[in-house]
């Protein structure tokens, strides 16, 4: 594993706390949207999304933003976004700082 694996990792999840969903006020790492981060030993990026719904009528503009957030840290290199629909998103998937601000607890 990349020596530098867990400092870069703890960078992208802050830069994906920064980029929301327009439709829901909650940012794409809190909504549950993020399944997997992948780093290897030349700081590429390998990340696998899904978003809340498949027929999403922003899911260029979201993907496009998840892409630019990780591709704007000095320590990254290549930036690959895979979107994927399963397992599909389910709102048990939000961190409960999520649903305690969509009133869900």
């Amino acid at each position: 594993m990349n020596q530098d694996y867990f400092k870069i990792e703890a960078l992208i999840i802050a830069a994906l706390k920064e980029v929301y969903d327009p439709e829901i006020p909650v940012n794409v790492y809190d909504l549950g949207l993020i399944y997997k981060i992948d780093i290897d030993n030349e700081n590429n990026v390998e990340l696998t999304m899904t978003l809340t719904a498949p027929n999403c009528p922003i899911a260029d503009q979201i993907i496009e933003e998840v892409k630019q957030s990780i591709e704007n840290i000095p320590e990254t290199e290549k930036v690959v976004i895979n979107l994927v629909f399963d397992p599909p998103w389910g709102m048990d998937m939000m961190s409960d700082e999520a649903k305690l601000q969509l009133g869900y607890l």
